[in-house]
C-alpha cells in the first residue's frame, strides 16, 4: 500500500508496509500514482500530455527515468512493498499474556468538575472512594506476579485526582522500591494531576520518584476556566498555571507533559497549544474530546475539516518557531521514522486488557481506565487475579487485522488500531474504530511526516 499527499509544498509518498517516506517532485508524484494502475506506455503518454504546457515540459526519456527509479525502489522494498506481518502478529498473540503496566485509580474523587470528564467528575458513575494502602500493595504484588521475566514495569497514579490521596501514593512508591530489590524489577512511576493540590513537597517527591508527570490544562484561560471549573464553579487556571510552570522548570523541561482537551467550543485549538508554548512549556499535548454526539461540546463530523486546517497551521508554526530557536514538542506530531516501537506493538496497540490494566480503589481489574465502571468489562480483582479469561482473550485478538477499517488505512502502523474504548462507546464492539478520531489521527500523522521532511531538507 502506498499513501500520497501534498502538505506545505511537499509531495510526500509513504510506503505503508515498509514505513519508507519519499519526498518527490511533481512528475514522480504523478507517475507513482499511476504505477500500479496503468501500463508504462500509457503512463508516459499521460505525463507528456499533462506536462505539455508546463514551464519545463517533460520528455519520454525523463518519464522513463522516473519509472526506472520507481522500479528500483520496489526492488529495494521501499516502495509498493507487501504486508508480511499478519501471520507474524497472529503467532505473537499466541504467547502467554504478561502484564507490564497498571493504571492505579488511587482516587475516585476530584476537586474539579470538568464538563467533559469521562470519569463522571472522578467517580466513574459509582461511589467516591480512595484506594487503601492494602489494596495498592496487592495491586503491585499482582503486577509483579503476572509480569513474568519482564523487569521494567510501569504504574500510573490516576484518578479522579490522585493528589487527594497523596499519602498512599508516597507509601506505595516506597513499597514498590522495596519490592524491586526482592524481585529484580524496576518500577517506573507516573502521575496525572490537575494541579490544585500541587505544592513544593509534592513537586520534590515527584522529581525524585516519578518518571513522568502529566499536568492537565486546556490552554487559554477562558477556555480552561469554562471547561475545567472547581466544584464551586470558579475557574482553576490562575491557581494552577504558576504551579505548572514552576514544576516544568524544576524538571528541566523534561519528563512531563502539559495535556489539554479541546472541544467544539475551541475548534481553533492551535491557539491553545501556542498559548501554552508562549507560557514556556516545551512538552505539550492537546487531545480532541471524545463525547456522545448529543453533548454541546462534542466534536462532529462537520468539524473535521476545520480541525485538519488547525493541525496544518500548528505544524507550520512549529517549524517556524524551531527555525527561530524557540521550538517545542507536540505529542501527536512526535513520530519516529527510523525505529520506534517494535512491529508487534505497532500492530496490536496499547495492550489494554492484556499487558495494561486499570485497578479501582476496591481492587477490581478492568481493561483500562476508560472501561472502569462498566460491569461487562470487569476482568477480576487483585486478590483472585483475572477471572474473566474470555474477555481477556477477546482483547488479545484486538489488532489492526481484526478491524476491517484498519486493513485499508495508511495510518495503521502508527495508530495501532485506535482506542478500544472509543470503538466500544461508538459502535458497541472493540474491533471497530471511532471514525472522527481516525480522521484526525490520519491528519496528525501526515503533519508529523511533513515536519520530518522539512527538517531533513536542511
Amino acid at each position: 500500500m502506498v499513501h500520497q499527499y501534498k502538505n506545505n509544498g511537499y509531495n510526500i509518498v509513504l510506503d505503508v508496509n515498509s514505513g519508507s517516506v519519499h519526498v518527490v517532485d511533481d512528475l514522480a508524484y504523478d507517475v507513482i500514482a499511476l504505477y500500479e494502475k496503468e501500463e508504462k506506455d500509457a503512463i508516459i503518454a499521460k505525463m507528456l500530455s499533462r506536462y505539455a504546457e508546463s514551464e519545463e515540459p517533460v520528455t519520454a526519456e525523463s518519464v522513463q527515468e522516473v519509472l526506472d527509479e520507481v522500479e528500483q525502489l520496489k526492488e529495494e522494498k521501499t516502495l509498493f512493498t507487501e504486508d508480511i506481518y499478519e501471520q507474524y502478529l497472529m503467532d505473537f498473540k499466541k504467547r502467554k499474556t504478561v502484564v507490564k503496566a497498571l493504571c492505579l485509580h488511587i482516587s475516585h474523587d476530584c476537586n474539579l468538575a470538568c464538563r467533559y470528564c469521562f470519569a463522571g467528575q472522578g467517580e466513574y458513575q459509582g461511589d467516591r472512594a480512595l484506594m487503601s494502602l492494602e489494596v495498592g500493595k496487592k495491586a503491585l504484588d499482582f503486577l509483579i506476579a503476572n509480569s513474568g521475566s519482564r523487569r521494567n514495569l510501569e504504574v500510573d497514579f490516576f484518578g479522579g485526582e490522585p493528589l487527594m490521596n497523596f499519602d498512599v501514593v508516597k507509601r506505595l512508591v516506597l513499597y514498590g522500591r522495596e519490592q524491586e530489590k526482592l524481585h529484580n524489577k524496576n518500577f517506573r512511576f507516573t502521575l496525572t494531576t490537575n494541579g490544585v493540590l500541587l505544592n513544593d513537597e509534592i513537586m520534590e517527591f515527584c522529581n525524585k520518584e516519578m518518571g513522568n508527570v502529566v499536568l492537565s490544562i486546556d490552554g487559554r484561560k477562558e477556555i480552561h476556566d469554562d471547561m475545567r471549573p472547581a466544584r464551586n464553579g470558579k475557574g482553576s487556571y490562575d491557581l494552577i498555571l504558576p504551579k505548572f510552570k514552576a514544576f516544568a522548570d524544576s524538571r528541566n523541561q523534561e519528563k512531563y507533559y502539559v495535556r489539554g482537551t479541546f472541544t467544539r467550543k475551541n475548534l481553533d485549538f492551535s491557539k491553545d497549544v501556542l498559548s501554552l508554548a508562549d507560557e514556556g512549556f516545551r512538552l505539550i499535548s492537546m487531545e480532541p474530546v471524545v463525547a456522545s454526539p448529543e453533548e454541546p461540546y462534542a466534536i462532529r463530523e462537520e468539524d473535521v475539516p476545520v480541525l485538519c486546517d488547525e493541525y496544518d497551521k500548528l505544524a507550520k508554526e512549529m517549524l517556524k518557531r524551531k527555525k527561530e530557536g524557540n521550538g517545542f514538542e507536540f505529542f501527536h506530531f512526535m513520530i519516529d521514522l527510523s525505529g520506534g516501537p517494535c512491529v508487534a506493538k505497532r500492530l496490536s496497540g496499547c495492550g489494554s486488557g492484556t499487558e495494561y490494566l486499570a485497578v479501582t480503589p476496591w481492587g477490581d481489574l478492568y481493561p483500562c481506565h476508560q472501561f472502569v465502571g462498566k460491569p461487562e468489562f470487569l476482568l477480576g480483582n487483585v486478590n483472585d487475579g483475572i477471572i474473566n479469561t474470555e474477555l481477556q482473550d477477546e482483547f488479545k485478538t484486538c489488532n489492526v487485522y481484526a478491524k476491517p477499517k484498519c486493513r485499508e488505512c495508511f495510518a495503521r502502523y502508527y495508530c495501532s488500531g485506535g482506542c478500544a474504548a472509543n470503538s466500544y462507546n461508538f459502535h458497541g464492539k472493540i474491533q471497530d474504530a471511532y471514525d472522527i478520531g481516525c480522521e484526525l489521527q490520519r491528519k496528525r500523522i501526515e503533519c508529523a511526516i511533513m515536519m520530518k521532511a522539512a527538517e531533513n531538507e536542511k
